[in-house]
């Protein structure tokens, strides 16, 4: 008997108490949230996938939004029980939570562990009062500080956000915030520079003039500084904005950034199943009440369950790939696309940027190095131009 294949879920919980002035994720401020008539929607959903993907081995759950700490631990275990009812759960399981080091969200932490949580992701984002307010985030540093001490306490993984590159930002001053970070530090953290995304008010102050971005030439100091200080701290750089002690990576993440296969269940969430030919595009209802009222009327809550084109898979498995400093399996890209990388990109380009040291290569694999991934989308766009597939 064949071993079940694994497969990843993700959930989207859509709901934030407040909308921060960077985040273009699918979140939302709502007066009030019936919780219950929302968990009954995911398990309905579930439900409806295990119908569809009846063989198959859960290897990661994550929950993401929004902010899904806001669901009571109750509601949580609920899901998490029906989860383990409709398929077999890996014995590693890795079973990841988002929150916020709110105080109110901080003493639900033993809860939510003994409701099946295992690693959490914490939201700290920064250690300076005024980094906070500017980033728009509603919780104090002691409170972000409270929220560390108790998670170290309870969970035997977790990791906390950091946004840096912020306009006003020096090296000696994101230095410092840093060194704040890893004094509190498992074996994870994740280190973002602020982007400004279209639809996002910072974008908006970005267009009009009222806000302008860190100078590209300091941000890149920041970026490589960060990278050389986390490799000295034994969490070296493992994708373009994470960073783990070796064998602490985040398996949900990897199974994005691997070409795996994955299930996304609530509004605006995400999928990919199958492999080669076979495999297919998921994109489920952005709006929340829109998406609740289709899985309320029984049907699957999706706007997208397409075949994605041959060319678009090694193209996506490039442009996730590449976020690792592990780089591109040449094996596991030729399983999942059903052809060789060089089809996607050929190997004059592949040399062309290993003679400018800003990738290597060798017969197991391809990938950047840290002064290729500096400058990521500009290598992608060299790599997947011009091309004939054949």
């Amino acid at each position: 008997m064949s071993p079940l294949a694994p497969l990843s879920l993700y959930l989207h919980w859509p709901f934030c108490g407040s909308k921060c002035p960077y985040c273009d994720f699918n979140s939302h401020v709502r007066p009030s949230v019936e919780e219950n008539r929302w968990v009954e929607a995911l398990l309905r959903n579930l439900s409806l996938w295990r119908e569809r993907e009846p063989d198959r081995r859960i290897a990661t759950i994550f929950w993401g939004g929004g902010t899904p700490s806001l669901v009571s631990p109750a509601a949580v275990e609920r899901v998490l029980a029906h989860i383990q009812g409709l398929w077999p759960l890996a014995d590693d399981c890795e079973i990841t939570l988002e929150a916020n080091p709110t105080t109110h969200e901080t003493d639900r932490f033993a809860a939510l562990r003994a409701a099946g949580v295992n690693r959490l992701s914490l939201g700290v984002q920064s250690f300076e009062q005024a980094d906070l307010d500017y980033l728009g985030r509603t919780y104090t540093v002691a409170e972000a500080e409270r929220a560390l001490a108790h998670i170290a306490e309870t969970f035997p993984r977790f990791t906390f956000d950091m946004i840096y590159a912020l306009p006003d930002h020096s090296l000696a001053r994101w230095q410092e915030q840093l060194e704040r970070a890893l004094a509190h530090a498992g074996a994870h953290l994740s280190l973002y520079q602020l982007t400004f995304e279209p639809g996002t008010r910072f974008y908006q102050a970005l267009q009009t003039g009222r806000m302008r971005p860190l100078d590209d030439d300091i941000a890149a100091d920041l970026y490589a500084w960060t990278v050389e200080r986390m490799a000295a701290a034994g969490l070296p750089q493992y994708e373009i904005s994470n960073y783990a002690r070796p064998g602490e990576e985040s398996r949900h993440n990897l199974v994005y950034w691997h070409g795996g296969e994955w299930i996304g269940v609530g509004p605006g969430a995400h999928g990919r199943l199958g492999r080669g030919p076979d495999r297919r595009a998921l994109a489920n209802i952005r709006s929340p009440e829109k998406w609740r009222d289709d899985i309320e009327a029984g049907r699957q809550g999706l706007t997208d369950d397409e075949p994605v084109a041959g060319a678009e898979v090694g193209e996506e498995l490039v442009m996730t790939g590449l976020r690792l400093a592990s780089g591109i399996d040449r094996r596991r890209f030729a399983n999942i696309a059903g052809y060789p990388l060089e089809r996607t990109v050929p190997l004059p380009k592949q040399e062309r940027l290993v003679a400018e040291k800003l990738a290597w290569s060798d017969p197991s694999g391809f990938g950047l190095t840290v002064g290729g991934r500096m400058l990521l989308d500009s290598a992608i766009r060299f790599l997947l131009a011009d091309r004939t597939d054949g």
